[in-house]
């Protein structure tokens, strides 16, 4: 089993940054992408970035790209998202996932992975 535990989450004006991370438990992630996904109010969960488990090779969606990046400690079994200029579009909850892949792809499909955070509240306001 894995656990994730997201945190970084908070409120901040358009045009800010945050940066939320994704801490695993229970086994090591060096042969498991992570990704973020988020969720808006009355929308569907939604791919946000992903990374690989070892070439580092990254994904991101086209909303996002050029405003976030995502890494990933491998010495810590952590995964990190920067997320700078904010827009009021972000305002969702984001959730850390991990999917098994041996072959260093990033799945953008929510049911390829197996194991999922709670979720950490991003409200960004105008």
């Amino acid at each position: 089993q894995v656990q994730l535990v997201e945190s970084g989450g908070g409120s901040v004006q358009a045009g800010g940054s945050l940066r939320l991370s994704c801490a695993a438990s229970g086994r090591t992630l060096s042969a498991y992408a992570l990704a973020w996904f988020r969720q808006a109010p009355g929308k569907e969960r939604e791919f946000v970035a992903g990374i690989s488990r070892s070439d580092g090779s990254t994904a991101h969606a086209e909303s996002v790209k050029g405003r976030f990046t995502i890494s990933r400690d491998t010495t810590k079994n952590a995964a990190h998202l920067q997320m700078n200029s904010l827009e009021p579009e972000d305002t969702a909850v984001y959730f850390c996932a991990s999917a098994y892949s041996p072959f260093n792809a990033i799945p953008r499909v929510e049911g390829a992975y197996a194991y999922w955070g709670q979720g950490t509240q991003v409200s960004v306001s105008a």
